[in-house]
């Protein structure tokens, strides 16, 4: 595996991304890798899901995981601060116009790298940002062919840019993984969406998970449930291998 650490330069600050992707195996692997945006949850970037970014490219990405609150700090980790409102007031700054702005300067960062393939371009995002993989399957619907949330939230709610009313614009596949006891993300939110799925003729589905909590997805978490995490790997993977190397 490749990694490395990028600074794109934006009007806010400076983004820096850990790029990943699989090495070069001549007459066995050489790439360009299709891209994976790996939008980060509200606890900041840290060296879980860098490690979830290896996992997603060791199957054939270039995985671009960004620090997504550089307006505001270099860095930010809840797990290392302990400091849950400072998260709070980082999340209120950031919105989905921004993400998906900032999302375009990792797809044009893409562009520049002879490993990544940035016309297949597929989103992923927990808790906080999986409201933003819709919105940026949206904003670029000629890149982005998969878009993933698992227990995300705020997907459709009552605002303009509320994903769910983004959806005629998605082009690509859409799912969605949902804990069953969920405050976050209830089931009328989520019944909401799927009618809206439903309206806008999008490919893709929700999934429920049976006896989960919000966060199972995460190995380092309490809330965290070995085999649905698992399964979600398995839809992640096959969402991606559908519509990215199809």
């Amino acid at each position: 595996m490749i990694e490395s650490y990028v600074d794109i330069a934006r009007p806010g600050g400076t983004m820096t991304t850990f790029v990943v992707h699989p090495d070069v195996i001549p007459g066995e692997q050489d790439g360009p890798w299709p891209v994976v945006l790996f939008l980060m949850d509200a606890p900041g970037m840290r060296e879980e899901l860098r490690t979830m970014s290896r996992r997603l490219a060791s199957a054939g990405y270039y995985v671009m995981a960004s620090q997504l609150y550089y307006r505001d700090v270099d860095h930010y980790n809840l797990f290392e601060t302990g400091y849950r409102d400072r998260m709070m007031e980082l999340m209120s700054h950031l919105s989905n116009a921004m993400v998906v702005d900032d999302a375009g300067a990792m797809i044009a960062h893409a562009e520049t790298d002879p490993a990544a393939d940035a016309s297949r371009v597929g989103t992923v995002g927990y808790c906080m940002s999986g409201p933003f993989t819709i919105m940026v399957a949206a904003a670029y619907p000629d890149r982005v062919k998969a878009a993933a949330s698992v227990h995300g939230v705020r997907l459709a709610v009552d605002a303009d840019d509320s994903p769910h009313r983004a959806l005629p614009q998605v082009t690509g596949e859409v799912y969605v993984a949902c804990a069953e006891h969920d405050s976050y993300a209830p089931p009328e939110m989520v019944d909401e969406l799927e009618k809206a799925m439903a309206g806008a003729g999008t490919r893709g589905r929700v999934e429920w998970y049976p006896g989960t909590e919000h966060g199972f997805a995460f190995a380092e978490r309490p809330a965290y449930v070995r085999d649905a995490s698992e399964r979600h790997w398995e839809r992640l993977h096959a969402l991606f291998r559908r519509n990215l190397h199809g």
